[in-house]
């Protein structure tokens, strides 16, 4: 598999014009975009926007979901593949070497970001005002890159980038609320997937559901998920996780006649103590003190 170090050697392979920055980059596209037409990662981060009317692009070992118009947004490292696109108009990609985020506020903020570890059904789909605002701050990028660089191209590149990054949040929460009409609340469905966890057995088994688990339930990445629930109930997908545990380990501790310690290690927990503190955190009192409590 291939793996890019260097922008130059990108864009060479790939038959772009030489970069104008060693560890920055955009490429414009034409009605065709594509990157070798095979498996590759890389030492950056990928932000792309394509109208894509054939072709697929894999990331991870998933295809995204690019119907309609798009943005995609790849993390270093990942495994990408874009084969036999066919653009419906034009699009554009920006490369950033993760070393161009050093000393930057960027370089921090860009791993908060968690589309950037989306990988299936969950590229950004855009309005037509949401296109124009990205084609906008595009421009931008593309001026102060293509304009002899000096002191102020990075800072002002990178505020632009953060702009832009900025935008695809805020347009994510937008797209997160239409589809809930569509698919219905996503609560529910993890709610009704944690059941058929323990229903079937696999606390025993497998032990605490993960966030990556429930995820993979749903067909959708941990970030994404854990995306949507906030936007929903202003919970993330541990915390959800949490509160179904504490409530069924409260139905236990009324209902089944065991030690807390069984009852614990029954829910998948492995460690007694980290047991207690959540319950402690999320009831206010111990799960010994909640026990003797009702027994009084």
């Amino acid at each position: 598999m291939k793996h890019y170090k260097n922008l130059a050697e990108l864009h060479r392979e790939n038959a772009f014009p030489p970069p104008e920055n060693p560890l920055f980059s955009i490429y414009k596209c034409d009605h065709m975009c594509t990157m070798g037409d095979r498996e590759f990662t890389s030492d950056f981060y990928m932000i792309g926007f394509k109208k894509i009317i054939a072709g697929h692009i894999l990331y991870g070992r998933t295809k995204y979901d690019h119907e309609s118009g798009s943005m995609m947004f790849f993390k270093p490292n990942q495994v990408i593949e874009m084969k036999n696109l066919e653009l419906d108009e034009d699009g554009f990609l920006i490369f950033i070497h993760e070393d161009f985020l050093n000393g930057h506020m960027l370089h921090d903020t860009i791993k908060k970001y968690h589309y950037f570890d989306y990988e299936t059904n969950e590229a950004l789909h855009l309005s037509p005002s949401e296109e124009s605002t990205v084609w906008e701050l595009y421009h931008k990028i593309e001026t102060e890159y293509r304009n002899n660089q000096d002191e102020y191209s990075r800072e002002l590149i990178l505020a632009n980038v953060d702009t832009l990054l900025k935008y695809s949040q805020r347009f994510y929460k937008r797209q997160f609320l239409n589809r809930t009409v569509i698919s219905g609340k996503t609560v529910t469905r993890f709610n009704e997937e944690i059941n058929k966890y323990v229903a079937n057995g696999l606390l025993a088994s497998k032990g605490l559901p993960s966030v990556h688990d429930m995820a993979a339930r749903l067909n959708i990445s941990a970030g994404y998920l854990t995306d949507v629930l906030k936007q929903e109930s202003g919970k993330t997908a541990l915390e959800h996780i949490h509160i179904y545990l504490i409530s069924e380990a409260k139905n236990r501790l009324i209902g089944e006649d065991r030690s807390v310690s069984e009852i614990a290690y029954a829910l998948g927990f492995e460690n007694l103590s980290y047991f207690s503190r959540l319950f402690k955190k999320e009831v206010g009192i111990s799960p010994n003190t909640f026990k003797k409590q009702l027994l009084n």
